[in-house]
C-alpha cells in the first residue's frame, strides 16, 4: 500500500514550515488511472465532493422534470453554498413550490457562511435556519425525489428509497461496492469509496453523452454546475472561482480536504484528498492538477490565491508561499 504523497508545502523564508500529504488520482475516459500520487486504493469518505452523484437519481428518475426544476436548482442540488441570500431564498422558494417548508428539511440549522447575512441575523437577534445550511440545496433535491417516489419523510435514513437510489448510483459510477457509510454533517449518509473509484465516477460524468437517461442526467448536472458556479459555492470560494477561471470544468470540494473535478472536453475526472483534511492543501493540489491538464491559467487571479500563493504578514509584506510539493502536479 503506497504511503500518502506530499501534495503541498508552506514555505516561510528559506524554511519549509509545513508539508501536507495525501492522495490524488486522474482517470481517463475508460476509467483507468492515467496518473496517481499516493494510494489510488485508499478508502475515503468523499463528503460533499460527490453531491453530483447524490443528485443523479433526482434527474434520472424524472423527478426534476416532473417538478419543473431549473438548471439553477440542479446546481443548488450539487452545492455546498455559503447560505447567502441568493442561496437561502432560492431553497426557500423551491420548498414552497413543493408545498413544503423549512421544517421538512433534515439537514439542521447552520449559521450562514456569508458574513453579510450572518451579521444581519445577529443584529436582528434572529436564529439561522435550515435553509442557511450549506447542504440545503441537496436536501431540497432529496425531498423532491422523495415526493416523486411517494416515499416517507425520513429521506436521510440509509434504507429510505432516496438513499438506496443514491447508493446504487454511487456504486455503479465508482465501479466498486461501497464498504460502508458515515453520516455527514447534514445527517445524510456518505458512502465510502476508493480514490480510484471517486476519480472514475468523475470520468463517467466527463464522458456522459445522450445515449441513455443516466448519461443525459450526468451531462445535465455537469452543465448546471459549470453554468452556475456562484450557486455551487459562493463569492470567494475555490469551487466558484476556479470554475469561473476555467469556464469548462465542474469542480467540487468536500470537507476534510477532498476535491474533485470533471473535465468534459477531455473526458477526464480527478480526485484529491489531503490526508490531514487541510482545505488549503486540497485547493493547492487541485489547482496544480488543473494547470497540468491545461485547463487552468497559472497566472489567473483565482489560481494565484491557491497555487504558488503568497503568504503575507499583517503589514501585507510577502513572507512565504504555499506551493505544490516537488514531484506533484
Amino acid at each position: 500500500m503506497p504511503d500518502p504523497h506530499p501534495l503541498a508545502e508552506l514555505w516561510r523564508g528559506d524554511l519549509r514550515e509545513s508539508v501536507h500529504v495525501g492522495h490524488a488520482v486522474i482517470c481517463g475516459p475508460d476509467g483507468e488511472v492515467l496518473d496517481a500520487w499516493g494510494d489510488p486504493e485508499a478508502v475515503i469518505y468523499p463528503r460533499s465532493s460527490c453531491k453530483m452523484i447524490q443528485a443523479l437519481p433526482l434527474v434520472e428518475s424524472g423527478a426534476a422534470d416532473a417538478f419543473g426544476l431549473s438548471e439553477a436548482q440542479l446546481a443548488l442540488a450539487c452545492a455546498s453554498h455559503e447560505g447567502a441570500a441568493l442561496h437561502a431564498d432560492a431553497v426557500g422558494a423551491w420548498l414552497g413550490d413543493l408545498g413544503l417548508g423549512e421544517d421538512d428539511l433534515l439537514c439542521g440549522p447552520e449559521p450562514p457562511r456569508d458574513k453579510a447575512l450572518k451579521f444581519s441575523l445577529i443584529r436582528e437577534h434572529a436564529a439561522p435556519g435550515q435553509v442557511h445550511n450549506n447542504c440545503s440545496g441537496k436536501h431540497a433535491g432529496f425531498l423532491t425525489l422523495a415526493k416523486h417516489l411517494g416515499a416517507g419523510p425520513d429521506y436521510v435514513a440509509p434504507d429510505h428509497p432516496v438513499q438506496q437510489r443514491v447508493r446504487a448510483a454511487f456504486e455503479d459510477l465508482t465501479g466498486v461496492p461501497s464498504p460502508g457509510y458515515g453520516f455527514d454533517g447534514c445527517s445524510a449518509p456518505n458512502f465510502a469509496t476508493t480514490m480510484h473509484g471517486l476519480a472514475r465516477a468523475m470520468a463517467r460524468f466527463a464522458t456522459a453523452d445522450e445515449t441513455d437517461a443516466r448519461d443525459r442526467a450526468m451531462r445535465r448536472l455537469t452543465c448546471a454546475m459549470i453554468d452556475h458556479p456562484l450557486l455551487v459555492a459562493g463569492e470567494g470560494r475555490a469551487c466558484t472561482e476556479l470554475m469561473e477561471a476555467t469556464g469548462t470544468v465542474a469542480i467540487k470540494t468536500g470537507a476534510e480536504g477532498v476535491f474533485v473535478a470533471i473535465l468534459p472536453d477531455k473526458g477526464i475526472g480527478l480526485a484529491v484528498k489531503a490526508a490531514d483534511g487541510a482545505r488549503r492543501a486540497a485547493e493547492c493540489a487541485v489547482a496544480a492538477l488543473l494547470i497540468r491538464l491545461g485547463v487552468l491559467d497559472p497566472d489567473h487571479a483565482a489560481t494565484r490565491k491557491r497555487w504558488n500563493a503568497p503568504v503575507r504578514n499583517r503589514r501585507a509584506a510577502e513572507v512565504g508561499m504555499l506551493r505544490p510539493a516537488p514531484g506533484f502536479g
